[in-house]
Order: C-alpha cells, then structure tokens, then sequence
C-alpha cells in the first residue's frame, strides 16, 4: 500500500497499465421537443405564482408596459428553469453511464486473477465501488462541467430522469445539488472503512459519447 498525504492507494501486483472498458456516456441532454419542455416551464412559472407582481402592476399605472414586463420577466425565468433542468438530466445520463462502467469494470477485476482481491472488503488495504469515481476524478475526465460525484447522486437518485413538470423551482434551482451529493456520500459509505484508491498511473481508459450526432 502506498500513501500519499491523507489518501491510501492499493498495491496493484506487477508493472502493467491496466485497460478497462470504455466509459459510454450520452453527452447531449437528449431532449428531442425543447418547446414541450418550455411549455412545461412556463406552466410551472403559472402554477407556482413565481413572477411577483411589481408596484406598477398593483397601481394599475402603465398596464400594457407592465404586462410586456411580466412576460419578459416569465419568458427569462422559463428559459433559466430549463437550463436548470438540462443541467440536471446531463448529469444523470452522466451518472447513468458511470455507474454501468463501475460494473463493467467490476467484472474486468474478477476475471483478471491480478486484479481479483482489490476489490475483496475482508482484506486491507482494498478499493471499493466509490474507487472509480476517485479513479475519474484523479485520471481528469473532461465532463463539460458535469460534477462527477453529483452526477452518480443524481443517477442514484432517479432511476429514470423525471420530466420537468414533476420538479420544484426549489429542487432545480437549490436542492439538487445538495440531494445528489447526499445520495452519493450515502452510497460510497456503504463500503466498510478503509477504502483505497486505485492508482491512476496502472490504469487507462476510453470516455466515448454515444449521442447520435
């Protein structure tokens, strides 16, 4: 076992670099009717009240540069829901590709009689599931701005990305970073402690997109 600061990585045997399968991932947000989807913002915006009537609005002053105003204000909020929204399934794909190259992955080491005990809890030091995402995050994936972590939270989370309409403003604009996190931090401590990382340096890997282009 070798340790670096406070992190511990297991002892792969011999000098090989180690190649495990591709990581697949959808990397566009797959949304094929943006228009239902800002339909459905739109809708949200209605039902929840969320465009605060403004002093003039209530004065009855300027009622038809009031009306333009509020549907300014609706149009910019539907689009900022959506974004929000997008950013949210494109981390779920992410996590959804994750966590199938964690079991492929997973499959690699228990056929490979080098590879099989890193992944064995009974013995110290070992690797466990949570291993690969700081393998991702150590070997640098670019993920276009998708957190890692967050993203496998999400996938955890849902087991399919829900449409718009079944979220809160709340959720997308403040709550779902701090569930999906949770839902990962959950998950990776389900592994009994200690857990060593895997050495980035023994291990290459392919990230390929399977969006349709």
């Amino acid at each position: 076992m070798e340790i670096f600061g406070d992190r511990s990585f297991v002892e792969v045997p011999g000098t090989r670099t180690h190649e495990l399968p591709p990581l697949l991932v959808r990397m566009t947000h797959g949304v094929r009717r943006l228009d239902r989807v800002m339909e459905m913002a739109s809708t949200l915006i209605e039902q929840e009240d969320l465009i605060p009537l403004q002093p003039d609005q209530i004065s009855g002053s300027n009622p038809d540069l009031a009306s333009l105003d509020a549907q300014r204000r609706r149009m910019d909020m539907a689009v900022n829901l959506v974004e929000q929204y997008l950013g949210v399934v494109q981390h779920w794909q992410w996590g959804d590709g994750i966590l199938e190259w964690i079991r492929q992955c997973e499959s690699t080491f228990g056929s490979r009689m080098d590879l099989r005990n890193l992944l064995r809890p009974d013995l110290w030091p070992h690797a466990a599931r949570s291993s690969f995402v700081t393998l991702l995050e150590d070997k640098a994936v670019q993920t276009g701005g998708v957190e890692i972590e967050k993203a496998v939270g999400m996938r955890l989370t849902f087991r399919q990305p829900p449409p718009l309409k079944c979220f809160s403003e709340q959720f997308l604009f403040y709550l779902h970073s701090t569930v999906a996190n949770s839902a990962y931090h959950t998950w990776a401590s389900l592994t009994p402690n200690p857990v060593s990382s895997l050495p980035p340096e023994r291990f290459e890997f392919q990230v390929l997109s399977t969006s349709l282009e």
